[in-house]
């Protein structure tokens, strides 16, 4: 594959670029993505990650959910995808109603308040996909390269750089969108994370909250658990922080005790694209198509299929919107 015969060019290569161009080379079209980081390196590998925590808006978000739950659950039922469904329980700390999207869910129910951990007032149980993000991307990099897809490594300076090189470019950078669009809507909220052994927990719990800087929340990914977390926005230090990883430890362990003791595997970091909406909108340059596809908050696996469908039906039906 060479620039001249590329349909289209993906810039990016977290959770949101993979799916559009997977789901773009498997409609048939030559497909490169251009990325700066390797997947492993990139804020999708970091994630927890289970599909329903929203923390992004957009007036099509339940509708992109929707679709990325039915391209997520036959995952389920393969090897190697990282995809499992875990029923588990979603609470809050201040009396609110669930996300409407959530209880369309099939087995969908409110928890009594017997059922809820100490501190927590309001929640329910339902079953979601569990992801665990280095071994789905690693499927999703398969995928697109059994579609004919190609991943290449290379800084992008600017839009208008690329927008030469493919009649279509879809800019799935996240919060390098800030920089790169420029777009200063765009917030890197840092999250830091703690991989523990799992102790036997099956079940996971997620903290319900758009507004905390500390979240709780655990997912099980068979011998291992992710341990979560934090919402800091502006905070760009990688380093993981101990204090930090001990209190996540605590928190999670108040809801579940046995993972008080559980041996520390990692740490991980990384940078949610937090914008006050999601921006998914085409837009014509000097004749190129360039598709936006960014700002997906902490919500990146949660709407990635859906995201990636609008983008192949911008594609198909060539209408150009701006934001």
């Amino acid at each position: 594959m060479t620039a001249a015969n590329i349909d289209v060019l993906v810039v990016g290569a977290g959770v949101t670029g993979l799916t559009t161009a997977v789901c773009l080379a498997e409609s048939g079209r030559s497909v490169l993505v251009r990325t700066r980081e390797r997947p492993a390196e990139t804020t999708s590998y970091a994630a927890g990650a289970i599909w329903g925590r929203v923390i992004a808006a957009h007036e099509r978000a339940a509708h992109w959910g929707q679709q990325t739950l039915a391209a997520l659950k036959p995952l389920a039922r393969a090897t190697g995808t990282g995809v499992r469904l875990v029923t588990g329980m979603e609470a809050t700390r201040t009396w609110s109603p669930p996300h409407p999207w959530l209880t369309e869910v099939d087995d969908f129910a409110l928890c009594r308040p017997a059922e809820l951990p100490s501190g927590f007032v309001s929640g329910w149980r339902y079953t979601a996909p569990v992801i665990d993000m280095p071994r789905y991307l690693d499927y999703l990099v398969r995928r697109l390269h059994r579609a004919g897809g190609r991943i290449e490594r290379a800084t992008v300076g600017s839009l208008s750089e690329v927008a030469a090189e493919a009649p279509v470019v879809v800019n799935c950078t996240g919060s390098s969108a800030r920089e790169l669009v420029p777009d200063n809507e765009v917030r890197p909220t840092r999250g830091q994370l703690v991989v523990v052994d799992n102790p036997g927990v099956d079940w996971f719990f997620a903290e319900s909250s758009n507004d905390l800087a500390e979240l709780t929340y655990f997912l099980p990914h068979g011998d291992h658990i992710v341990l979560g977390g934090t919402m800091e926005p502006e905070r760009c230090d990688a380093t993981p922080r101990a204090e930090t990883a001990a209190a996540i430890v605590r928190r999670c362990a108040a809801v579940e005790p046995a993972l008080a003791r559980a041996r520390i595997l990692s740490h991980r970091v990384g940078f949610r694209p937090v914008r006050s909406q999601v921006r998914l909108d085409l837009i014509n340059v000097d004749g190129t198509r360039i598709i936006h596809n960014y700002g997906h908050g902490g919500s990146g696996i949660s709407l990635s299929w859906g995201c990636a469908l609008d983008v192949l039906d911008m594609i198909e039906s060539r209408t150009a919107t701006s934001s």
